[in-house]
């Protein structure tokens, strides 16, 4: 029997409504919102809750996950929060846009990712992990900061790979700029929540206003220089300057190529390099694991450089990075709203309801994960990962809007371990691992500082 969820009533005869205050869950999402979601989503497959007057449906439930975001995903757009939080800088761009708009966009960039075209960019991200591996020789003795480590060079990947170079483009400002815009945006989810006017002040709003002015002005320069001195590059400047609507015919703006650019710089090289940091982390913790990931580089290399053709022949480091990934989901959160209403499972979902995917959660689930919160890269091997259902695991998100760049990261991550591991290990400064916190991605909660230790 179909069930209507329309108000308070119907909902708590057919499924437990949990509680949540509208200032206790503000502070929450402020602080992390992590923190904000209701805990028994860690154990059930799905939770309704109502703060400031809306309801919430949090899934995770692979199946349930699978009908809402896969059969049922012409009825979900990103909704409100997501364009408040994300809008500013990411404009109308691929992980923004929604309906036919993201469709073209995701059409024009897909040349980009397609098998062939990464295995030629696995060269460069070994030479760009060489480069860090050098630096942090010549640096010699002292602790890392293995977060921002990462960041540089995953940065260093994207510009080379996506830009061919970037023109110049500021590393270190262009850096410090994403992270002064992702800080403060607990703020604008919890003022989203509650539906606040968008020109309420909060802190840390105008350093992320400026760093949002920097960073698409500094792709505008790219832009401009690359149409006064067009090349015949196939890179992913060169396919937003020539890409067009099937439907239309019409070209992209240069305001809208800024949008995908900045997508692609800060979703591209963030995830991935927090999703490094926790490896690293992770292993510095677990020697049994580490000793296996070195052994099995250095059967692979045979005390040669790493080369490109290694990359794919690492396969339990391959599964290390996807435990970390499970544990640290670098987007640990996905939202949408209902356009329309829709049947999901026994539940009619009625138009405008917020649907919640907690990654997180999903990947801790206690009915999906034996010992969830242990660190065991071989829930990875085939055996293991047929038996599970596809969306207990999502580091990437889930149905027709899955990242277009999950091939792309899981390659370069293993890349840069290899080349990495081969010659240092990391060793952790503190006795406890950083807390996990939201910030749009999953961050450490303080500087993830470790000490390298040449091999």
């Amino acid at each position: 029997m179909d069930t209507a969820i329309e108000n308070d009533s119907e909902l708590k005869t057919h499924f437990p409504l949990t509680p949540q205050s509208t200032l206790g869950a503000l502070i929450a999402i402020v602080r992390n919102p992590l923190d904000a979601l209701p805990p028994s989503i860690f154990t059930e497959p799905l939770v309704f809750t109502k703060t400031a007057g809306e309801i919430k449906v949090y899934l995770a439930d692979p199946v349930l996950i699978h009908e809402a975001l896969v059969k049922n995903a012409d009825s979900l757009g990103k909704g409100d929060q997501v364009r408040r939080a994300l809008g500013p800088a990411l404009g109308e761009g691929l992980l923004t846009a929604d309906g036919a708009h993201w469709k073209w966009q995701r059409q024009s960039v897909a040349g980009v990712f397609r098998h062939d075209k990464l295995l030629e960019l696995q060269p460069t991200m070994v030479a760009a992990a060489e480069r860090t591996r050098d630096r942090w020789l010549q640096k010699g003795q002292g602790e890392i900061d293995v977060s921002q480590e990462m960041m540089r060079t995953t940065f260093d990947i994207i510009v080379e790979t996506m830009m061919s170079g970037g023109h110049g483009i500021n590393v270190g400002k262009v850096e410090t700029g994403i992270s002064d815009f992702l800080k403060p945006t607990g703020w604008t989810f919890a003022l989203g929540l509650v539906h606040a006017p968008e020109w309420i002040p909060y802190p840390g709003r105008g350093k992320a206003t400026a760093a949002v002015a920097f960073l698409r002005s500094s792709l505008q320069s790219v832009i401009e220089e690359r149409r006064n001195n067009p090349d015949d590059r196939h890179d992913l400047v060169n396919m937003l300057l020539s890409a067009s609507d099937p439907e239309t015919g019409r070209t992209m703006t240069d305001a809208e190529i800024v949008d995908n650019l900045m997508t692609f710089i800060t979703a591209g090289h963030e995830t991935t390099a927090l999703g490094l940091a926790w490896t690293f982390d992770l292993l510095a913790r677990h020697p049994d694991v580490e000793r296996k990931v070195l052994a099995e580089i250095d059967e692979g290399t045979q005390g040669r450089p790493v080369t490109a053709d290694d990359v794919s022949k690492l396969v339990y480091t391959r599964r290390v990075f996807s435990e970390a990934m499970r544990l640290y989901p670098p987007a640990p959160i996905i939202t949408r709203t209902a356009l329309k209403g829709f049947q999901l499972g026994e539940y009619l979902i009625p138009e405008g309801t917020v649907l919640i995917v907690p990654i997180y959660a999903v990947h801790h689930h206690a009915t999906l994960w034996p010992d969830p919160v242990v660190f065991d890269p071989d829930r990875f091997s085939p055996e293991q990962t047929n038996a599970r259902h596809r969306y207990a695991y999502m580091p990437f998100g889930a149905g027709p809007r899955v990242c277009i760049g999950n091939a792309f990261a899981v390659m370069e991550a293993v890349a840069i371990l290899a080349v990495l591991l081969q010659s240092v290990r990391l060793a952790a400064v503190e006795p406890q691992p950083p807390k996990p916190v939201m910030k749009v991605t999953l961050r450490p909660n303080k500087t993830l500082r470790m000490n390298p230790v040449w091999r």
